[in-house]
């Protein structure tokens, strides 16, 4: 079998890899090894599949924080805004939600994987399914095409490898690019988990006590060893059993797992801001406000209209105070330390849940090898990459998959260009 070129990977860079190349003329093959495409693309957005954010490209790129800025060239070419276009394009409405996320209106991932199936269908892709590349071969400097598990070999002017990294196995994303791309002379950073939960020895964690709790428009800070502040966001977070997770623990724990290597520590110090838009002084003056109204109440009760019932025991045990106490009775000097602890909770964190259970891999092909303006290999000609196998990852919300659609776009553009006459 012959090709004008491969594509590797079902996902959804490897999915707009296909319809690009196909699009522009190029014969193409798509070759995925489970026994349906699009499967991690399936279960984003919680099932709804975020297709995009509608940030501006600045922005976008801010929300991208693992190399983002690599992305010019690819989101001049196939951004945010074309990948809205060519959805609705194919018949898929789309609603923008809360901080600039894009989904389908029918709220269903399948909408959006059947229409890049489909259309991946309709442009006369052959697809290859229940077939695992076992190598990618090059010869005389280029890559010439694939050799199946099967013994097979397809031969091609262009392989496009798509297979995303290490996170989510379960959807068929082992590695199995970074091989290949070694074997072509490309370096692979370091990978770990990126978006991932964050696990802690806390004895309040490992007594379960705050299990289950959510928190709503919270601030937490990543802090190094020497007391700097690393990074702040902002939203929600989870108590586990294990640790943490929610949307803030999870743009937070890249942080977390380069200051834990960085600083060759067994842990890193988060603090948990309850009330990011009021200070210190204010949040003093309105707890107190409130003891002062009901002065004959247990300050545990008083506190319960504004804080989270299971979380005022450790605020009080951090400022040294006893439940039980009464307004009349409170050192103002210990009450000023419960106004410090509601506005800056320590947590220690040990580390991550694996990068089999995080959501992005961080690290991947190295980017200085790579051509941004086309995702074509500087060491190997006809090699093409896309997606998550590649050093760059941002956060939940859109931006992963923009990445992925964008790169896998211009991947498959360059390589019909480079084939055709």
């Amino acid at each position: 079998m012959n090709a004008d070129v491969i594509v590797i990977g079902g996902g959804s860079s490897g999915l707009m890899a296909a319809i690009a190349a196909s699009r522009n003329g190029a014969g193409t093959v798509l070759v995925d090894k489970g026994d349906k495409l699009g499967r991690k693309l399936g279960i984003s957005g919680g099932g709804r599949c975020n297709v995009t954010n509608n940030k501006d490209m600045d922005e976008l790129i801010k929300h991208i924080p693992g190399n983002g800025r690599f992305l010019y060239s690819a989101l001049a070419t196939f951004g945010n805004r074309e990948i809205i276009d060519f959805f609705e394009g194919l018949g898929i409405r789309l609603k923008e939600e809360d901080n600039g996320r894009m989904f389908p209106v029918s709220d269903r991932a399948k909408t959006v994987v059947d229409a890049l199936v489909g259309q991946v269908r309709q442009q006369g892709v052959r697809i290859l399914v229940n077939s695992p590349v076992r190598e990618v071969l090059y010869r005389q400097g280029r890559a010439v095409g694939v050799r199946l598990r099967s013994g097979e070999e397809i031969k091609s002017r262009a392989v496009i490898i798509a297979v995303g990294g290490k996170s989510v196995p379960q959807t068929g994303s082992e590695g199995d690019g970074y091989a290949w791309a070694e074997q072509a002379g490309h370096t692979i950073t370091e990978l770990y988990p990126t978006e991932v939960p964050l696990t802690s020895s806390e004895p309040f964690i490992r007594s379960k006590e705050l299990q289950g709790l959510s928190l709503r428009d919270i601030a937490l800070t990543v802090w190094n060893p020497k007391g700097k502040k690393i990074v702040t966001h902002e939203g929600d977070m989870l108590f586990t059993h294990f640790g943490l997770s929610g949307p803030t623990v999870l743009r937070c724990s890249q942080f977390v797992v380069k200051a834990l290597k960085q600083f060759d520590v067994k842990h890193v110090t988060l603090t948990l801001d309850l009330f990011p838009a009021k200070s210190v002084d204010d949040v003093y003056a309105e707890t107190l406000e409130l003891a002062k109204q009901e002065p004959k109440k247990a300050i545990k009760n008083v506190l319960k209209p504004l804080l989270p019932e299971r979380l005022i025991p450790l605020l009080l045990q951090r400022a040294q105070l006893r439940e039980e106490l009464t307004y009349d009775n409170l050192p103002r000097q210990a009450w000023m330390e419960l106004a410090k602890a509601i506005k800056a909770f320590p947590i220690a964190v040990y580390g991550t849940l694996s990068i089999q259970e995080a959501f992005v891999t961080g690290g991947g092909v190295h980017l200085k090898e790579i051509d941004p303006k086309t995702m074509e290999s500087k060491l190997m000609a006809g090699l093409y990459f896309c997606g998550e196998v590649l050093d760059i990852h941002g956060y939940t919300g859109g931006y992963n998959i923009t990445a992925a659609f964008s790169t896998g776009y211009t991947a498959g553009l360059s390589a019909a260009r480079s084939v055709l006459p």
